[in-house]
């Protein structure tokens, strides 16, 4: 599995928009905080294109990411934002050239299914904050300082204390390469060649908007397709914009937690990565090591 280079002063990066359509505005203010850091940004032909709930046809988007990869020039692919609307660029996607001069690509959401696309064909990237998050957080934030340390080389390594309220979590040590993303996203990719289960992987999952059950179906999906057989660590980043199910007999988390209790691996609940403001950036398809204790998670990639 590639790990792109570190990024270096004048390197170019291109913002584009993969999925759904984006305000201008957000865009030029993130391009303002990559230029802030020393980067050549440019901003892709169609990236602010609006077609429906999408930033362009589907030749339109494609042309922009085909376009970024294959280009040796090009070190940092910048997604605008999620949405949806990757799934569609996938069986079209040429990933000869990024393979020979592997570069960062930077996103999450609907962005998963472009993480997992690029593990299938060898190389990392990073699941963290896109356009709106550096528009309004700005380079001081802790996410898109620690989003700038992994493109400049530094390894990852977070310590999480956990939170009195947080009994849900298993304790232990995993140590295997990291994937998943967005659960719905991950899920709807489930039996393609897209999706790769690295064997004793660690899983990472978050989701928005979801409702309790739509959550527990999910899991029961990975469950039953021997995702869970496979993997040597969970971890559960933030559920938001959704509302417990006084119907269901558990909470959401409390559902994710009943369907893996008859494995042993350790579980990271409450990490902060997601729809949130402390979206700590992870490096997919990296070696990572997981440790759970009764006071901390830690995080090594």
């Amino acid at each position: 599995m590639k790990r792109p280079p570190a990024l270096q002063f004048n390197d170019k990066a291109v913002i584009l928009s993969p999925a759904g359509k984006i305000e201008e505005g957000i865009v030029n203010d993130a391009a303002a905080v990559l230029r802030k850091w020393g980067l050549t940004v440019s901003i892709a032909a169609n990236a602010l294109r609006e077609t429906g709930r999408f930033s362009g046809f589907v030749e339109q988007r494609l042309d922009d990411l085909q376009q970024a990869l294959d280009d040796p020039e090009v070190k940092l692919v910048f997604c605008s934002r999620g949405g949806y609307g990757v799934v569609h660029l996938l069986d079209k996607l040429d990933f000869t050239h990024v393979k020979l001069t592997p570069k960062w690509v930077v996103g999450f959401s609907d962005i998963t299914a472009l993480h997992a696309a690029l593990q299938t064909n060898g190389i990392q990237s990073i699941h963290g904050p896109m356009a709106k998050h550096f528009a309004d957080e700005g380079d001081e934030d802790v996410a898109v300082r620690y989003t700038k340390s992994i493109l400049a080389g530094q390894p990852v390594r977070y310590k999480i204390p956990v939170n009195k309220n947080v009994f849900l979590n298993r304790k232990g040590r995993a140590s295997g390469r990291l994937f998943g993303g967005n659960l719905s996203v991950f899920c709807g990719l489930l039996g393609s060649r897209i999706a790769m289960i690295p064997s004793n992987g660690i899983l990472f999952i978050e989701d928005v908007g979801e409702a309790p059950y739509r959550v527990d179906r999910m899991i029961y999906q990975l469950k039953l397709a021997g995702v869970f057989d496979k993997i040597s660590g969970l971890i559960v980043g933030q559920f938001t914009d959704y509302e417990e199910d006084n119907s269901m007999y558990a909470t959401l988390n409390e559902s994710i937690r009943m369907a893996v209790n008859e494995y042993t691996f350790p579980i990271a609940f409450d990490f902060p990565a997601g729809h949130v403001k402390l979206n700590f950036p992870l490096i997919m398809g990296a070696k990572t090591s997981l440790t759970v204790t009764d006071t901390a998670v830690s995080f090594h990639q």
